[in-house]
């Protein structure tokens, strides 16, 4: 289960190029080599205008007969729970760099990093957003820990492929690297847009780092 990604150096206006957003709402966006579940990173969604950058907020309540614990990836496209949040008005994408699974080394896990290449680029997850409200974030951002809107994100996953298998061999994130895939999560009919949820190909992934919980 993906639970660390990261974009590198890479600010809104790379982003904004990069996936043809025409807004921006990501306001003063820090450099993001670590993004952990229930930090706010940058989605993006579609709009009747284009496509917008926002901020929302990594992991999405499960279903009340497990607690409602955030999920950050989602296998399970058939469950009522989040068949509501796949219509294309709660699509997104998330933009990413580089991704990481734990290695079960022993004394303890090993992040390993996979990204398209050494360089970097920029794809995207098949991400799903939804508001919701409630109490979410760090005591440093919400002291009061007090109830207010969110919006909310993870990302499908589906079995992994010949290079994350052997790492974490039960799933890995469905990776978006072509514009047209990024048009089609975004707006197509939802069983057209599910036919993404795929791995990526061995030959357009490889392995980058080792050892560190942030992409180095």
């Amino acid at each position: 289960m993906c639970n660390l990604y990261s974009l590198g150096r890479q600010g809104p206006a790379a982003l904004r190029a990069f996936f043809g957003a025409t807004e921006d709402e990501t306001g003063n966006m820090p450099e993001l080599p670590a993004i952990f579940p229930d930090q706010m990173a940058p989605v993006v969604v579609a709009t009747p205008d284009g496509r917008t950058l926002s901020m929302m907020r990594w992991g999405i309540p499960g279903p009340k007969a497990f607690g409602e614990h955030p999920v950050t990836n989602v296998r399970n496209v058939a469950s009522p729970h989040w068949r509501p949040w796949l219509k294309p008005a709660y699509r997104c994408l998330v933009p990413v760099a580089a991704f990481s699974e734990y290695a079960d080394t022993k004394p303890r896990k090993t992040p390993v990093w996979f990204a398209l290449n050494e360089d970097r680029p920029l794809f995207a997850f098949a991400g799903i957003w939804r508001p919701w409200t409630g109490v979410r974030g760090t005591k440093a951002e919400n002291p009061d820990r007090v109830e207010a809107e969110h919006r909310l994100f993870s990302f499908l996953t589906t079995e992994a492929n010949g290079v994350v298998g052997p790492v974490h061999p039960k799933a890995m994130p469905v990776l978006l690297t072509k514009p047209e895939d990024w048009a089609a999560w975004l707006d197509a009919p939802t069983p057209d847009a599910l036919k993404l949820q795929r791995p990526l190909p061995d030959d357009d992934l490889r392995e980058v780092a080792r050892g560190k919980r942030h992409d180095p």
